[in-house]
């Protein structure tokens, strides 16, 4: 069994920071000020110690990210994955799977219909996608970005 605990400023945020930023290819950058800012922010947000951790707004987010606002402008309601992460010890042991369950649960108790989120098309990321789609994610549009990465966009029914 895998302990989730929910993800809040009072989390061990230095260790998810740096896990967060070991990742920086794949999701991005943050300074503390913008981990702290997103944490204020986020719907949903669960970790386990810090082997991982998933951040999720709503719609109401006063969020900039173009994926999310790709989102906003065609959906009414919905919970964004704006990023999962996972420390490379932690992989293949089922924590990604465990987050999304969570994340699942809480969003369908609290109402909502679809969860949404977007994969790296260029760099491609195939093992993203494949987890995505074994998870019922349905590709649902792609976007050239300006800092030139193509992603797929997908959504999932709860």
């Amino acid at each position: 069994m895998i302990d989730l605990q929910n993800l809040t400023l009072a989390s061990p945020h230095e260790a998810l920071l740096a896990l967060n930023n070991a990742f920086a290819t794949e999701t991005s950058f943050l300074t503390e000020a913008d981990w702290r800012q997103m944490v204020a922010e986020v719907r949903f947000a669960f970790h386990a110690a810090s082997d991982g951790f998933i951040l999720t707004f709503d719609q109401t987010a006063a969020y900039d990210s173009p994926n999310f606002l790709w989102f906003k402008a065609r959906y009414d309601r919905f919970c964004y994955i704006d990023r999962v992460v996972i420390a490379a010890s932690a992989q293949g042991l089922g924590l990604g799977k465990a987050l999304y369950q969570h994340l699942f649960d809480a969003a369908r108790q609290a109402g909502f219909e679809t969860i949404v989120c977007e994969v790296n098309l260029d760099p491609p990321n195939p093992g993203s996608i494949a987890f995505h789609e074994r998870q019922g994610f349905a590709a649902v549009g792609d976007q050239t970005l300006p800092n030139g990465k193509t992603v797929r966009y997908y959504a999932a029914g709860l």
